[in-house]
């Protein structure tokens, strides 16, 4: 049964905004009121429940935090990526990063973090262009690691089904290379080819935890288009938290539209978003 649409209270609003606010730092002011109301829409017909009073009542009790937050969070999240967003930073790892570290005599494995993956797009991408690196240039031993706080887009990362307008800006010898067309041709779909999808690990992580449970020493950090969604104060604790797990020397590039300006992080700015860790 779907429910007629209901209004959420300013009361609601409130409870609901800080909760998401101090459990995963995304800010949604008062404007936000309208969009949350309308994701949440479709937990009350899912659970039958006629107020969004109800609905703050089961999220915040015992059963509703085990059984209720990533649902939740699953709407409430942006996830917004595409194949080879922002070029330039991949040129970037093509024509700089990578003969760097093919360059040192110590030979051991480059470890690549991309903290936001949201549905695989970016973590996929430094993956054909690593391996495309690598038939051209020099072999490199590396892994991928993946993580977003929605489950939602991870199983389909996971998965790595997409349809044929989520690749048609790709170069075609590229889509040729790394995509399988769907067995069903009127499904319109492409999958990562396998050993493609074998470089890339994927898992949970809020940013907001205290400790980020993911290994330490990436030589690489992507967390593009994530910090967007937080204020000012938790941009700066969440890039320290990410450049913990950064090796010296190591690699950070953040979204067009995102900066470090006025923040105390130990990153120096080599092009606009592309920094490297200094201490």
């Amino acid at each position: 049964m779907v429910l007629s649409h209901v209004k959420m209270s300013s009361y609601d609003f409130t409870k609901l905004s800080n909760f998401i606010y101090d459990e995963y730092g995304i800010k949604l002011t008062p404007v936000k009121k309208t969009m949350l109301e309308s994701r949440l829409q479709k937990r009350l017909n899912a659970l039958q429940m006629d107020s969004y009073k109800d609905y703050c009542d089961f999220v915040f009790s015992t059963q509703g935090r085990q059984q209720e937050l990533i649902h939740m969070i699953d709407l409430v999240t942006t996830n917004k990526t595409d194949f080879f967003r922002e070029p330039a930073h991949f040129d970037f790892l093509t024509n700089q990063i990578l003969p760097e570290f093919t360059s040192n005599t110590l030979i051991r494995p480059l470890k690549i973090w991309s903290a936001g993956c949201s549905s695989g797009e970016e973590p996929y991408t430094l993956a054909m262009v690593i391996n495309e690196f690598c038939e051209s240039q020099q072999p490199i031993n590396y892994s991928i690691s993946a993580t977003d706080l929605s489950t939602h887009v991870l199983n389909k990362a996971i998965t790595a089904v997409y349809s044929e307008e989520r690749v048609a800006g790709i170069p075609l010898q590229l889509k040729r290379k790394y995509f399988l067309k769907s067995k069903d041709p009127s499904k319109k779909t492409v999958r990562i080819v396998p050993y493609l999808r074998n470089r890339v690990s994927f898992g949970r992580l809020n940013f907001m935890d205290d400790s980020l449970d993911i290994a330490s020493d990436f030589d690489i950090v992507f967390c593009r288009n994530v910090i967007i969604y937080f204020d000012k104060i938790t941009q700066e604790k969440v890039i320290n938290k990410l450049c913990d797990k950064v090796k010296p020397g190591g690699y950070f590039f953040l979204g067009h539209s995102e900066s470090i300006t006025g923040m105390q992080v130990p990153l120096e700015q080599l092009k606009p978003t592309v920094f490297k860790k200094i201490r």
